[in-house]
């Protein structure tokens, strides 16, 4: 049995973007995760060990955060390389990463870039 455990709108503040203002002010950012992990023993034995220890999963989220990227493609991608290599039981799954104030003249909520892997 396999199941997803999502991490909705995790929000950091990072100094992701091509611009070098960005980089240097930063920016909010939300990141979500949907994770395919096996957990039919942790259905049974209530044990953190038989699962997918959310918390280390939100601390390798913030350490790839905290690196400087221009790409939100390339934060995405180190985010699953990270987490692939830490939870090598990851199957599949989808990372979102948004910026929530990025520097276009209109208005508009967020950009985001979604990875299916």
């Amino acid at each position: 049995m396999t199941g997803y455990i999502t991490l909705d709108r995790m929000h950091f503040y990072a100094h992701h973007g091509v611009l070098p203002q960005e980089r240097r002010v930063g920016n909010d950012f939300e990141v979500t995760l949907r994770l395919c992990y096996p957990i039919a023993d942790a259905t049974v034995s209530d044990n953190l060990a038989d699962t997918l220890n959310y918390a280390e999963v939100y601390d390798i989220v913030a350490a790839e955060m905290a690196t400087p990227s221009q790409l939100l493609e390339h934060v995405a991608g180190r985010i699953i390389r990270s987490l692939q290599a830490r939870f090598p039981l990851i199957t599949s799954g989808t990372v979102t990463v948004a910026k929530l104030t990025p520097p276009f003249k209109c208005e508009i909520a967020s950009v985001a870039v979604t990875i299916d892997f």
